[in-house]
């Protein structure tokens, strides 16, 4: 349990760390989309390699795809709610919409570490990298635009530890839920996890991506595909 909330932790922090870099100076839109897209990668490698993989390899095709379907549902769901507020935009009070909408990306992100630790193979590498830096152009985009609309530099640092907080938190009920399910349990809640991730990839990160990076974008997100598959193979 403690291991799920120190990794926990340490995913998130990038959050908090993206927000800081977005308030000490500008970054080119160019340079945020590359990392998006790098991370977007990194992801899917994720997807196919710590998830999918993994729930077909414990109980079968079955529990991973109703959990595919079910995930992407939730996911699909909670992010029109969150749109319904502004929270892709950058709009409603306080800068509260775009911390959701880090929060419903980070949620599944993070469980995924907890289930691979609650399942005795320690913490992947790969997944722990793309989080990381998946996270970084989140909370430098988030922090600039709080910042140009008044936000002080102590409000917006406290939203985004509240959100790594809360992200954190979904590392440990990743951690728990997968320590008392059994094996179709956690294939479910593998591809729960995957249905989640592949539908925010594509309905905003990868998207997002591409209109900062241009046509980059694509060739970026091979490379962190490529680093992903890496690490989760020889890690």
């Amino acid at each position: 349990m403690l291991a799920a909330l120190g990794w926990g932790a340490v995913a998130a922090s990038s959050l908090v760390i993206g927000a800081v870099l977005g308030m000490i100076r500008k970054w080119h839109a160019g340079l945020v989309g590359g990392v998006l897209a790098f991370g977007a990668g990194a992801l899917i490698s994720s997807v196919a390699f710590e998830l999918a993989q993994e729930g077909l390899t414990i109980a079968g095709p079955i529990p991973v795809a109703i959990g595919l379907a079910a995930g992407a549902l939730a996911f699909f769901a909670a992010n029109a709610a969150v749109n319904k507020i502004g929270g892709r935009s950058g709009g409603g009070a306080g800068g509260l919409p775009l911390a959701l909408g880090s929060l419903l990306d980070g949620i599944p992100e993070q469980a995924v570490l907890g289930i691979g630790l609650a399942a005795g193979e320690g913490v992947s590498v790969a997944l722990l990298v793309a989080i990381f830096i998946s996270n970084l152009p989140e909370g430098i985009g988030s922090a600039s635009d709080l910042r140009s609309a008044g936000k002080s530099p102590r409000a917006v640092l406290g939203l985004w530890c509240v959100v790594a907080v809360a992200c954190m938190l979904a590392t440990l009920g990743g951690y728990g839920l997968a320590s008392v399910a059994g094996p179709e349990i956690k294939a479910g809640i593998d591809g729960f996890a995957a249905g989640a991730l592949l539908v925010m990839l594509v309905d905003s990160m990868i998207p997002e991506a591409t209109e900062k990076a241009g046509s980059r974008a694509g060739l970026v997100t091979v490379i962190g595909f490529a680093v992903a598959a890496a690490l989760s193979n020889l890690v």
